[in-house]
């Protein structure tokens, strides 16, 4: 059900650089290994590499046992030069990749993590933003997340990597907001649904994806815009709510959508011929 309503909110394409916003304890680790194993299952020519960063010791044997691809990881207790070093050895076996001709998609947890050791592990530049950030720290990351692209006679790099918000710390915030906007597409985690049980803990309305109608056939993209002026029009968690009542009814996104046209169509025509 994950990917499907990411499929439909906020369409991943390869080449794409996408963020996953979340708070502590909202569902980003499920969320992952649902996008993970939904890549190998239908795109088996991509080649997947998951970085964990700064990430717990059993997180990472259960990221391994869950997903068919590359975990590449730095437990928390490592030092910072260790994070680094993974995650600029990832990107670089990535680009080659890449390089090559091959696909490559790129789940990184989290850049916030990534972006807090370059902090500690980076030559001081002396200029200090809020939070204790360098400012200089926040390069390298930008680097790794910018190098998403999709090359025109050759391969694909699409990166997606969490960024973690509401941890209470100043830091985190401005790591956050550095990112904000640097993406081209964004699925935004809500944590007072995850605390209700509600999964995937997604906001519809505040998800989405820049330039959806490059991914999307132009029938598709006409029924999710009637769809998102349905969602948009009610509460976040009511939104998501409708959403996964009216999924569960179905099998497929593409019996989903037919659903909604026909829907569509058959209030349109009452309309019409009430008046």
């Amino acid at each position: 059900m994950t990917t499907r309503v990411i499929d439909l909110i906020s369409p991943i394409g390869k080449g794409q650089r996408g963020l996953i916003v979340s708070p502590p304890k909202a569902g980003k680790t499920m969320v992952l290994q649902s996008i993970a194993n939904a890549i190998t299952t239908n795109n088996p020519e991509c080649h997947l590499m998951v970085v964990l960063v700064d990430e717990r010791p059993e997180e990472v044997t259960d990221m391994q046992r869950s997903i068919k691809g590359e975990v590449i990881a730095s437990t928390f207790d490592r030092p910072a030069d260790d994070h680094t070093s993974v995650a600029e050895l990832a990107i670089e076996r990535a680009k080659r990749l890449v390089e090559l001709g091959h696909d490559v998609v790129v789940l990184l947890d989290s850049i916030t993590r990534l972006g807090r050791a370059y902090n500690i592990a980076a030559p001081a530049s002396g200029r200090i933003l809020s939070g204790g950030v360098d400012s200089a720290a926040l390069y390298p990351p930008k680097k790794f997340f910018g190098a998403a692209r999709n090359v025109e006679n050759g391969g694909s790099l699409t990166i997606l990597a969490t960024a973690l918000v509401d941890t209470g710390s100043k830091m985190d915030e401005v790591i956050f907001e550095e990112f904000k906007g640097t993406g081209n597409m964004e699925l935004i985690l809500n944590r007072k649904f995850a605390d209700k049980r509600i999964f995937p803990a997604v906001d519809v309305v505040a998800s989405g994806t820049r330039k959806e109608e490059i991914l999307m056939g132009t029938e598709e993209l006409n029924i999710v815009w009637r769809l998102r002026r349905v969602l948009h029009a009610l509460e976040p968690q009511q939104a998501l709510e409708l959403l996964l009542e009216k999924m569960k009814g179905t099998k497929s996104n593409v019996e989903f959508l037919m659903q909604i046209q026909k829907t569509t169509t058959s209030e349109g025509g009452t309309s019409t011929n009430g008046s």
